[in-house]
């Protein structure tokens, strides 16, 4: 399996051209909270796959990641678009950077999961730890809204058993509603699609996408969320 560490550290540019093949999450998110005017807070905001789209409708945004090479991605791609109400600061799930009450929305994509697992977090300790952080950044009626995969390759869900107790403690444990949608890659072309897929997930669902041969790869993703009085 690709050392997901070292890419967000080295290879920002290439992972953003895989995630660039989804669609944007937005119409997704104000179904949920509707983001105009909103002051937000992107954690594990990554290269602005969340970040970018929300910021053409929030009042502020604040993207948070532990890699800076992400975040500068993130950050040209929001002066590309000629946007000056963001920043960016270097941070972790469980010592988010912000003030208390700071913020009315709370985003977070593929990216909790990292520190909340079951080999990561065996205890429930870490998630315990970010789900109080959340709720710490928040205000009074303030929502979360957290996006996980739920399994990449193949024609149903089919989220990674290691994932499967972080998912039911958020629901169990935190209130989170939840949903699961269609999220599939598409790519310029088959070529591109093997060699991005064989990048981040590894030598299998590169030669799975091979055999296929098409510019999809198929992707499912979940959706949590929960507004806290």
């Amino acid at each position: 399996m690709p050392d997901h560490d070292q890419i967000y550290r080295s290879q920002a540019d290439k992972y953003h051209r895989l995630i660039a093949a989804q669609p944007s999450l937005l119409s997704r998110i104000d179904a949920i909270r509707p983001v105009a005017g909103l002051d937000v807070i992107d954690l594990g905001a990554g290269t602005g796959r969340l970040t970018v789209p929300l910021a053409s409708e929030a009042r502020s945004i604040f993207a948070v990641d532990a890699s800076a090479a992400m975040l500068q991605v993130a950050a040209d791609r929001l002066e590309a678009e000629d946007l000056r109400n963001w920043r960016t600061a270097v941070g972790e799930h469980e010592r988010i950077p912000a003030a208390d009450g700071s913020a009315d929305l709370l985003v977070s994509g593929w990216s909790v999961g990292y520190s909340a697992n079951e080999d990561a977090d065996p205890t429930g300790e870490r998630l315990a730890a970010i789900a109080a952080e959340i709720r710490r950044v928040l205000r009074p009626g303030g929502t979360a809204i957290l996006f996980e995969t739920m399994g990449t390759g193949f024609e149903e869900p089919n989220p990674p058993s290691f994932l499967r107790g972080y998912y039911a403690s958020l629901e169990r444990d935190y209130g989170f509603a939840h949903d699961c949608f269609r999220f599939d890659y598409t790519f310029a072309d088959a070529e591109e699609a093997e060699r991005l897929a064989r990048f981040f997930f590894g030598d299998e669902l590169g030669g799975r996408t091979a055999q296929r041969g098409l510019p999809v790869v198929p992707e499912y993703a979940g959706v949590w969320w929960r507004s806290f009085d």
